[in-house]
């Protein structure tokens, strides 16, 4: 048994959504140290898109697109499959959050967040379905790895209600797509992030001090953990995982004695 290969990317083709920033690029970098030969990032903000193709190198490709609209997905997907005769990877964590008063909560927050969150994942993964089943063998099963959360598995205090259900739809969405793909030796699964630092998650970028205080391991993710987590799935070390979402966040959904019930370490 050669332990290296059991984590290596070597060679693989990837599609990281959402990842110009954050847990995205997190996974995207990981993926490079890992041996990806190439990782398309996609975002919808064109300059955030282009300053990490500049910062991570050639082996990053960038498209920029809005995927909360179908039209988005179908350029993605266009894109990709003009450069690609196969893809090996391909991660949903474009995600969006908010929060609002419940008796004033909007319906326009309710829908980006509820179409980006578990639409988009959906739709993104059945337009590149061909590319996935062209990479994928028994003995090298193709990957989709869904970017869920820790507050679909608990509730947090904050009143971001789309969020939150959208979050366990999507580890709902991942266990029921596996049962489908699997079929196609597409190995599909999900992480559910804690606190790590992120534009999204200010609170652990801003407040680490006081947001550790309610995690268990005593401290938020770096970009190692995420890494660590994502390369685990996407490599021969996780093809016998199938339709699971592991929380990846220090504790605090399975050893959390309370210190989580009064500070927030929502992860996305």
């Amino acid at each position: 048994m050669d332990f290296n290969s059991l984590f290596s990317l070597e060679g693989r083709v990837a599609v990281v959504t959402g990842g110009s920033r954050g847990i995205g690029k997190m996974i995207v970098r990981g993926f490079l140290a890992a041996g990806c030969s190439r990782v398309y990032i996609s975002a919808r903000k064109a300059e955030q898109v282009e300053a990490t193709v500049a910062e991570l190198g050639e082996r990053v490709i960038g498209i920029p697109a809005d995927l909360s609209q179908m039209d988005g997905m179908e350029r993605l997907a266009a894109e990709v499959s003009a450069r690609e005769d196969r893809l090996d990877i391909l991660v949903n964590n474009a995600g969006a959050a908010w929060g609002q008063e419940f008796l004033e909560f909007g319906e326009a927050g309710w829908d980006r967040t509820m179409d980006l969150n578990v639409k988009t994942p959906f739709f993104l993964t059945q337009k590149l379905h061909p590319l996935l089943k062209a990479a994928a063998s028994a003995e090298r099963p193709a990957k989709v790895v869904m970017i869920a959360s820790i507050d679909g598995m608990k509730t947090n205090p904050w009143e971001t209600y789309p969020y939150q259900a959208s979050k366990a739809a999507l580890i709902h969405l991942t266990r029921r797509m596996a049962a489908r793909l699997v079929a196609d030796n597409i190995v599909v699964n999900g992480i559910g992030p804690g606190a790590f630092a992120s534009d999204m998650n200010r609170a652990a970028r801003d407040n680490a001090d006081v947001v550790e205080r309610g995690i268990p391991a005593g401290r938020i993710g770096t970009d190692e953990d995420m890494a660590a987590g994502a390369i685990y799935l996407a490599s021969r070390a996780g093809d016998y995982v199938v339709g699971t979402t592991i929380p990846i966040d220090g504790g605090v959904v399975n050893a959390n004695v309370g210190a989580g019930n009064f500070v927030d370490p929502s992860g996305r």
